[in-house]
């Protein structure tokens, strides 16, 4: 199987995944559901008014990690990605999802931003750690 279908088997949908930003010189890491796509890229929703948004609005660089989820030896990927905010109300209907209506109720709420990580490097770490490929943009 080529590296880019593992990475995505590893990536697509949603999954928790830890996102890292800097908070000046000091890294803030949370977790955050992000749902990966084919173009590597990773997309979740947050509130304009969160740290992590103040924080991509100084300094785009991001890492982030995730797994399936399902068992401890499965397959991870570390990615290293720039992270862009969209305000737009097209870009918020694009990636709507009933689960965020708790949270945001609809697109249209100002408070209500899209992340979009655009993944410049992602090192895949096979099952039980048997391999490391690194896929580069």
């Amino acid at each position: 199987m080529a590296l880019k279908d593992q990475i995505m088997e590893v990536i697509g949908g949603p999954h928790p995944t830890a996102v890292a930003t800097l908070n000046g010189k000091m890294p803030a890491v949370r977790f955050m559901v992000l749902a990966g796509f084919s173009d590597m890229t990773l997309v979740g929703a947050t509130m304009k008014s969160s740290n992590k948004v103040a924080q991509l609005k100084k300094n785009a660089d991001t890492a982030l990690s995730t797994w399936s989820g399902k068992e401890y030896s499965d397959p991870y990927v570390e990615i290293m990605a720039k992270g862009t905010i969209h305000e737009d109300v097209a870009t918020k209907k694009k990636y709507w999802n009933p689960m965020f209506e708790q949270f945001f109720k609809t697109p249209e709420n100002p408070d209500f931003v899209v992340l979009v990580f655009k993944a410049s490097e992602i090192t895949y770490h096979g099952k039980n750690m048997s391999s490391m490929e690194v896929w580069k943009r």
